[in-house]
């Protein structure tokens, strides 16, 4: 589990991952994305029981971390807790764990967290910035979770939402990518900036 996060909160991490109580199950699949130039390998399911009491006395690093892991647990009463404790951390290597969640099929923590990213389609927020740095870094896994998100609506969603667009989880989906064509647009225009005219 520790490849899910930078180097940064490694050594934290590693805390964390030591004081987790043991899971009778080995993390099953995974993903990688691209994190401020470091590739992160998140699991997609894990087992163990949630955190013993001693959480409290972590540092708020510390929760964090575990509450990201968490989000990946194959209860989705707990992924649906822990993602309610970090859509509003917008420190980039928490947004990978919160977009992910966007594309499975759990549809009440989708609506949990578009509950609470409510600027991401405001031009220059905090919000719309993170995740369209993020997005814009990883555009195939943004297209992965986008097919995720159509095949989820049309198994099991179709019926009560007959139009895509009305889906919640596509149209957060949707904001995301914007916000990623927003952080191109943004880099372009100070590369620009930057490149001097010509005698």
């Amino acid at each position: 589990m520790l490849p899910a996060f930078p180097k940064s909160v490694r050594a934290e991490a590693v805390n964390v991952a030591d004081a987790l109580p043991r899971a009778t199950l080995e993390p099953a699949g995974q993903f990688d994305v691209e994190v401020a130039g470091e590739r992160l390998v998140i699991p997609d399911r894990i087992y163990p029981v949630e955190v013993p009491d001693r959480y409290e006395s972590w540092s708020a690093t510390q929760r964090l971390i575990a509450d990201c892991l968490y989000t990946r647990h194959h209860d989705g009463r707990v992924r649906e807790r822990r993602a309610r404790l970090i859509v509003e951390d917008l420190s980039p290597w928490v947004v990978p764990f919160v977009v992910h969640l966007v594309g499975e099929y759990v549809l009440e923590i989708v609506l949990a967290i578009d509950e609470r990213l409510t600027h991401i389609s405001t031009a220059g927020s905090a919000q719309q910035r993170a995740y369209g740095t993020f997005a814009a870094a990883n555009p195939r896994f943004l297209e992965l979770t986008t097919a995720r998100v159509i095949s989820y609506w049309d198994c099991y969603y179709r019926r009560q939402f007959p139009a895509l667009v009305d889906y919640p989880p596509h149209r957060l989906i949707t904001a995301i990518k914007k916000a990623g064509g927003a952080a191109v647009d943004a880099t372009a225009g100070n590369a620009e900036r930057a490149t001097p005219d010509c005698p």
